[in-house]
């Protein structure tokens, strides 16, 4: 594998696929090595060509984050280090010292103070209100209500954290990152479980919208330095995982545009004047043919290579942004492609819909399909063999938690 030397140095916080999609971007926009900052020696990222990786089990807090920061842009005075969070509890740390960094260090994110507002879900529902887009029936539980649960919608009724971020900071057994739950009694155990961890922020309980997978969207955004949106890529869910702490993270998705949604959702980043990739999670609801949005995360998902893979490579955004100081033009993503990080058997037996597996196998055919995983350079023999033993896990994953 080939390298250049560039005027910046990109410093990725985390350690999941999210860190190496990002870094794969990098390398094929710029063949640069990026620097990926971690808690654990684990992940894709670990023992890739294509990263320096180190690891600190305190990475996401303050002081550990900006003496890492502090060390590279010394090792670096003379480039643009490009700071950028991989995980919500790093794209909050970085929202938090943003300010106090050095100065040819960049952190592509809105204030701390907007941040807090929107990581919150109920905050995020209001904003919705306010600009025309849907999201599911809420009900909004805090600590004070005690049982007192008087839930209106027809079981069963998804229940998560308005918090996500606090929410694993206090991990218990049995811990789920959203919960399925079929009666009143199994909402109450949930609540006495999650409070009883030392969670203590509020819980979002929803009406569940009905259909599988495929009727899941995600819609990726980029909105440059001075708050206006460049970019919008949405994606056509067609399968999540279904691991209890990794239950509706994308497994497989098609890049399909649906300009009136976007539209909307521009309006509503331009407003909050966003800074930087912002990722929705949305449901399609056949009951009465809405779009329902469930989530704003406050920077690029962790299936952010659908985006790159698409023809809109995320690396080149924060450098054309920040570094060149560009112009960028305004463009949505129109042509489909596929990206998906399960064995290719696994997708065709669990995605259910055959016209969905006819666009799959065409654009199979047609060679735009990609596993950001599997980086032909990249595959040394200790992350080669974590990489296939992680991918052949999927079909006994499926097997025992796909219903």
């Amino acid at each position: 594998m080939e390298f250049k030397e560039r005027a910046f140095v990109p410093v990725l916080f985390g350690g999941d696929i999210n860190t190496y999609s990002v870094a794969r971007a990098f390398y094929e926009e710029y063949q640069v090595k990026s620097w990926v900052l971690g808690k654990y020696m684990s992940g894709p990222s670990c023992y890739s060509k294509i990263t320096n990786y180190r690891n600190n089990p305190q990475m996401d807090t303050p002081e550990v984050m900006r003496r890492a920061i502090k060390k590279l842009s010394q090792k670096y005075k003379d480039k643009t280090i490009l700071a950028i969070g991989c995980g919500d509890s790093y794209v909050e740390t970085l929202s938090m010292i943003k300010d106090k960094l050095p100065e040819n260090v960049v952190a592509p994110y809105i204030g701390h103070s907007l941040m807090e507002q929107l990581i919150i879900k109920e905050n995020f529902y209001k904003m919705c209100e306010k600009h025309g887009i849907d999201y599911p029936a809420t009900l909004v539980y805090s600590p004070e209500m005690g049982m007192d649960v008087d839930v209106k919608f027809q079981y069963p009724v998804i229940l998560k954290p308005s918090n996500g971020v606090d929410y694993f900071h206090h991990p218990f057994e049995g811990q789920n990152k959203i919960y399925k739950l079929h009666s009143l009694e199994e909402v109450k155990k949930t609540i006495r479980d999650i409070y009883a961890s030392g969670y203590s922020d509020k819980l979002i309980i929803q009406d569940m919208i009905p259909g599988n997978d495929e009727y899941m969207r995600v819609l990726t955004c980029y909105s440059d330095r001075n708050h206006k949106v460049k970019m919008m890529c949405l994606g056509h869910v067609l399968l999540e995982e279904h691991t209890p702490l990794g239950l509706g993270n994308h497994a497989v998705i098609i890049t399909e545009p649906n300009d009136a949604l976007m539209e909307k959702v521009r309006n509503l980043l331009e407003e909050l004047e966003f800074t930087g990739f912002s990722n929705f999670d949305i449901k399609y609801d056949s009951r009465d043919g809405k779009y329902k949005f469930f989530e704003i995360n406050c920077r690029q998902g962790r299936s952010n290579f659908y985006v790159t893979n698409s023809g809109f490579n995320v690396a080149r955004y924060f450098v054309e942004d920040y570094v060149e100081h560009k112009e960028l033009p305004f463009k949505t993503a129109q042509e489909e492609y596929l990206w998906m990080v399960v064995p290719k058997a696994v997708a065709f037996k669990h995605v259910k819909d055959p016209q969905m597996k006819a666009r799959m196998k065409k654009l199979i055919r047609e060679k735009k399909m990609v596993n950001p995983l599997f980086l032909r350079g990249d595959l040394g023999w200790k992350r080669y063999l974590r990489l296939v033993k992680n991918h052949l896990r999927q079909y006994s994953n499926y097997d025992k938690y796909y219903k």
